[in-house]
This record gives C-alpha cells, sequence and structure tokens, in this order.
C-alpha cells in the first residue's frame, strides 16, 4: 500500500514539492540581499535619529512581493485540500480500483490509513516548508511594516499576517487535507467534491479571524486617554452644520485590535463627539507652518479639549506578545478537526463504503 500510494500520488507531489524547491531557491538568493538593504538603512537612518521615513519606503518598495509571498501561504492549504484531499478517494471510487485493493488481503482500515497517513505527512510538510522560506524572507519587511507608523494592521498578530506565519499554515493543511478527503468520501464525485472542499475552506477561513480567534486567548481591555501619540483615525464632520468627531486609538505598536469605543466621563459609550460650533474649533486642522509645509496631524488643543471633557479610548486588543499563544490555540483547533474528519473518514469508509 505505501508502493502504491506514492506511486499514485507521484505527480501532484512533484507539482507541490518542485514549485516550493524554486520558491525556495529564489527566496535563498534574494533574501541576503534583502537583509542587508535592511541593516544597512537601519544603520544610516539610525544615526539621523528617525528611521519612520526609511521604514516606509522600505515597505512600499518591496510590499508586493511582501503581499505575494503571503498569498502563497494562504491559498497553499486550499490548494492542497482541493487538489490532494478531494480526489484521493474518490477518484478510486469512481474507477472502482478500491474494490480491487480490498479482494487483495487489504483491509479497508489499512487503505485508507496508508493514504491518509503518507499524503496527510506530505500536505503538512508542504506548509511547512512555504511558511519557514516565507517567514525568513520576509522578516525585514515584517519589521518595517510593524514600525512605519503610517502603516496601520500590519503586524504578525494581525489577520492580514497572522495566517501566513508560524505554525497556523501547518494546522490549516491539515485541515484541508482531511476536508478535502471527507467531502470526497461523502460525494463521491471529484469535481463536485473539489467544489465543495473550496468553498467551505474558504468559508473557515473567512470566519475564523471574525468570530472565533479573536476568543481564543482572553484580549487586553483598557480604557486610555486619546493624545497625539497613540491617536489613529481622526475623522472631523462638518458636512451637518456642526462639528463632530470620530476617533481611534492604536493602544499599541503591532497590536491587533478588537473593538476602539470613545467613552464620556461617566463611560458611557458615544458613536460623535460634538464638538464646539465657533469657528477654528479645537480639532480644526491648523494651517500651514512657518516652512509652508501642511499639518501632521490635528493641533495639541484638541487633545487637551478632549481630556479636559473627559472624553477616552477603550479598546480591547491583542498585543503582539499574544501571536504564539494565539497560534498554539488555533493550530491546536485546526488538528482536533482534521483528526475529527479523518476518525469520521475511517467510519464512514468501514460502515457505509461499498
Amino acid at each position: 500500500m505505501i508502493w502504491l500510494t506514492l506511486r499514485q500520488f507521484r505527480v501532484q507531489a512533484a507539482v507541490v514539492f518542485g514549485g516550493l524547491a524554486v520558491l525556495a531557491a529564489a527566496l535563498l538568493l534574494t533574501g541576503p540581499g534583502l537583509q542587508d538593504d535592511y541593516d544597512s538603512g537601519v544603520a544610516a537612518c539610525g544615526a539621523a535619529g528617525d528611521c519612520s521615513r526609511f521604514y516606509r519606503s522600505f515597505f512600499i518598495d518591496h510590499q508586493y512581493y511582501f503581499g505575494g509571498l503571503l498569498a502563497v501561504v494562504v491559498f497553499l492549504p486550499g490548494i492542497i485540500g482541493v487538489f490532494w484531499g478531494a480526489p484521493l478517494i474518490t477518484r478510486e471510487l469512481e474507477h472502482g480500483t478500491h474494490r480491487l485493493a480490498w479482494n487483495q488481503s487489504i483491509t479497508r482500515t489499512r487503505w485508507l490509513a496508508a493514504k491518509l497517513g503518507l499524503v496527510g505527512l506530505a500536505a503538512v510538510a508542504a506548509a511547512g516548508v512555504a511558511v519557514v522560506a516565507v517567514d525568513w524572507w520576509s522578516d525585514p519587511i515584517d519589521e518595517t511594516a510593524v514600525n512605519a507608523t503610517t502603516i496601520n494592521g500590519i503586524a504578525r498578530v494581525t489577520p492580514l499576517i497572522f495566517a501566513a506565519r508560524g505554525i497556523a499554515p501547518l494546522g490549516y493543511a491539515a485541515f484541508a487535507f482531511a476536508l478535502g478527503v471527507t467531502v470526497g468520501v461523502l460525494v463521491r464525485r471529484t469535481l463536485p467534491a473539489m467544489t465543495i472542499t473550496l468553498v467551505v475552506f474558504a468559508a473557515v477561513q473567512i470566519l475564523m479571524p471574525m468570530f472565533v480567534r479573536p476568543h481564543l486567548v482572553s484580549p487586553v481591555t483598557k480604557t486610555i486617554e486619546i493624545t497625539a501619540d497613540n491617536h489613529g483615525d481622526f475623522m472631523l464632520d462638518h458636512s451637518s452644520g456642526e462639528a463632530r468627531l470620530q476617533v481611534e486609538v492604536d493602544p499599541e505598536r503591532g497590536a491587533w485590535t478588537l473593538t476602539n469605543d470613545t467613552v464620556d466621563r461617566s463611560g458611557n459609550r458615544v458613536s460623535e463627539i460634538a464638538l464646539p460650533k465657533s469657528a477654528g474649533g479645537p480639532c480644526d486642522p491648523p494651517g500651514p507652518d512657518a516652512q509652508g509645509k501642511p499639518p501632521t496631524g490635528p493641533p495639541q488643543k484638541c487633545f487637551d479639549y478632549l481630556k479636559q471633557q473627559g472624553f477616552r479610548q477603550k479598546v480591547a486588543y491583542h498585543p503582539a506578545d499574544h501571536f504564539w499563544a494565539l497560534q498554539r490555540a488555533e493550530t491546536g483547533l485546526f488538528a482536533v478537526l482534521a483528526l475529527g474528519l479523518t476518525g469520521f473518514c475511517f467510519y464512514w469508509t468501514r460502515r457505509r463504503l461499498s
């Protein structure tokens, strides 16, 4: 069964692992140069005492490569589920070759265990190769994304990056593969099984960061003052004839913010802050400075006014140091799901499959 499984699987394995080998070679060739550019840039701007401009430009210069590599890691588990998992059993069922194997002193359990074990390990290995190579190459860009003050939400713990870092992609690959096999066993047709696998896995990946991941680890909850150093989005609206302000804050560098609510002195949530109606209100942007440069943010008197009126920001967030706790929890969850689906496959194959 081991030899037969490897022989049936060799084409799919050659395509995926061949592509990963090419990707890894390209990253090995370009990675040292990327790291040298980052180190020299940090050394130069560090001498001047301000690296924010360098971080911003370095990230922008490499953002398309960065995004492309993230896409490779994020989409790979889905590809494995669709092209490795779904056809694994349905191909045998459609051609009737499973009956031939069972009539050669091979039990159903052994037949399925060989297929799931070998191809499942290959799926996890493929995801591991991809995430290690991409994580190593992207390390300088991760640093610039977190430190560039004008780029928000680009940190390892945020949903945009989380699914392509750490050990979570291994759990996704195991789950996607087990999902594809399970759907194939139930549907017994290759193309419908591939379609259903893709739709279900995509739905799980979308719903996970929205409803499940935030609660895998208890978030940090704080009520903090709104200052020039921590303010994020700052929306001033004059369309209704009076000035209304909506504000958010960045609680910590590299954090994933879940809720960001403005509260008054009594702790009650307010959707908008009503500002004085007089011209030149406290939060109206000032004019250009003496050198003619436009303002870089709200004036200090705006933050003084918010503090005087008792407005603060109540935030719930996952700080950067929650990354590995979330990774372990989510990987464990997907591992349990994969094991559950695998157990169902064994049950269905032994009791219902003919």
